[in-house]
């Protein structure tokens, strides 16, 4: 790890966890169910890595007919299918267990996710116990990804300036957040899939393995 990194801002879903894939098929099955007429690969697309709100508000825009209560119960039964979609089994992402074990710098989770999400998610894969009280949600902190105020929000809980932060994640909205706070970013993203603009300020990773093999023995 360079030697200027002081703490390090997981993100949770996709970067920990290898969940943000079914979740976001969870949430393009129940909007079909619906009538949404959108393929799996443009709602992957569109709602990786956003905040729950904004990915409701916009498939309700696009359905025919949407009830003044639509985004809340909408919302509940996603969250619930969910649940019961992650209960089924979920992984770890590739050397994050490993990683997680060995670090003795500062960290934590910084999620757009509500908390029992996060606490569930890390749960099921046992990553649970790394993270007690270095847990930070958006929904608590009351900003999310791109805002860079859920980085700041963390990096002030750990006690270290941003610029000493790296920060880990695998959505645009959170390599922009990243950027923002003036923190070192390191990408899960798939390289074709960042703008040049990011592309050129983030460390470009496969996996939380090459993280690991930065760190001292």
């Amino acid at each position: 790890m360079p030697t200027d990194i002081k703490a390090i801002i997981f993100d949770c879903d996709g970067t920990l966890v290898d969940s943000e894939t079914p979740g976001l098929d969870v949430l393009y099955d129940e909007a079909v169910k619906l009538g949404l007429d959108i393929s799996r690969e443009e709602a992957h697309a569109e709602f990786r890595g956003k905040r729950m709100a904004l990915c409701v508000e916009s498939i309700g825009r696009r359905l025919l007919e949407r009830t003044p209560t639509f985004d809340a119960e909408f919302t509940t039964q996603v969250r619930k299918a969910m649940a019961a979609r992650f209960s089924e089994g979920l992984n770890p992402m590739p050397g994050a267990v490993m990683l997680v074990s060995r670090l003795h710098l500062p960290y934590c989770v910084a999620t757009n996710g509500p908390r029992e999400r996060a606490e569930l998610t890390l749960g099921l894969t046992g990553l649970l116990p790394y993270f007690v009280n270095r847990i930070f949600c958006a929904y608590e902190v009351g900003f999310w990804k791109p805002s860079p105020k859920l980085f700041l929000h963390a990096a002030a809980a750990l006690s270290v300036e941003p610029r000493y932060c790296a920060v880990i994640e695998d959505s645009l909205p959170g390599i922009r957040a990243g950027l923002a706070a003036g923190m070192q970013v390191f990408s899960l993203c798939r390289p074709e899939t960042v703008p040049t603009d990011l592309a050129v300020r983030v460390k470009h990773i496969s996996s939380l393995s090459e993280v690991d093999f930065l760190l001292p023995a």
